[in-house]
């Protein structure tokens, strides 16, 4: 497996992020023989909190997505620890599509974020594939979680299908001569952004080399029933549907990606039973651009209002 490393210069006097990166390694493949991986998370607020928010990016995002969030959050006195994915951010790349697996992503953030990181009663907000992965994690661990937040996320199967809007997506993300990241981010925004944030976005790519992994992403969406992920998916399902801590759904007005995904969430999983589910009014697909601290002040009530029992 070979690994890009984007040079740290591509992130210096990123605007509003003046967050410290940490680094973790863990095993590229499954047997460990072809070297390690180094993830690279922000690790905010008191480590000895009593709360801990875990905030989970998806594609073609990274970390900086939450810079709106974290400083509400680690105002209320919260620890906040966000990832960024294999393939995206300070993280690292391997160049090669077929590195790149479902399965693959969701090891690399458990061995990140548990092994290494040693997380415990964590809160998750998860949007686009950071719900993919995080959940995923949340149906395999979940002794490690205490709530869920979704956002304008789903965990497909392959089983029912898909809109117009995810397949025009997956289509252009195979086509495009150059994947334009800091421009797709601000298309699915409610209004688009600026060119120093178009310029933060792609900060982590300085050539299509580097793109490897976003590339591949639209790919690993489970659209068919026997798709390589499906039955994981499924297994996780089951899991949730016995999932009864609480978990909430976030998700934004103006989003024709996810839009309807919230209503299996609610169907299916116990914990959103009476909980105050939301609307994000004026998000977009990428609310925590849009709406970021108003989506912060969601999770605080959320963890106020579903206190611990020891």
């Amino acid at each position: 497996m070979n690994i890009l490393r984007t040079p740290d210069d591509r992130f210096a006097s990123l605007p509003g992020f003046p967050f410290a990166p940490h680094y973790v390694e863990v095993a590229a493949t499954e047997s460990g023989a072809d070297g390690d991986l180094r993830v690279h998370y922000l690790d905010e607020g008191p480590p000895d909190a009593a709360e801990t928010v875990l905030l989970m990016h998806g594609e073609p995002s990274w970390s900086f997505l939450y810079r709106k969030m974290i400083p509400v959050l680690t105002g209320a006195g919260h620890r906040v620890v966000a990832p960024d994915l294999v393939g995206f951010g300070r993280s690292d790349k391997p160049d090669f599509r077929k590195d790149y697996t479902y399965r693959r992503h969701v090891e690399w953030m458990r061995a990140a974020l548990f092994d290494r990181v040693g997380l415990e009663g964590v809160t998750l907000v998860c949007q686009d594939w950071g719900g993919l992965v995080g959940l995923r994690l949340v149906a395999e661990h979940s002794d490690r979680f205490r709530r869920v937040v979704a956002a304008n996320t789903g965990l497909p199967t392959g089983d029912t299908g898909f809109g117009d809007a995810f397949l025009a997506w997956q289509k252009f993300s195979q086509e495009a001569p150059e994947l334009p990241v800091g421009r797709i981010i601000s298309g699915g925004c409610a209004r688009p952004i600026g060119e120093d944030l178009i310029a933060a976005y792609d900060a982590p790519f300085p050539d299509e080399t580097y793109k490897e992994g976003a590339r591949e992403f639209p790919l690993l969406v489970p659209t068919r029933p026997d798709d390589p992920a499906s039955e994981d998916n499924r297994g996780a399902w089951r899991s949730l549907e016995k999932f009864e801590k609480p978990f909430l759904c976030a998700y934004s007005d103006s989003d024709p990606i996810t839009r309807g995904a919230d209503r299996l969430f609610l169907e299916r999983i116990p914990g959103t039973k009476y909980q105050p589910h939301t609307t994000v009014a004026g998000g977009g697909h990428f609310l925590q651009e849009d709406k970021g601290e108003e989506l912060a002040d969601i999770v605080l009530r959320f963890i106020a209002s579903t206190p611990v029992v020891a």
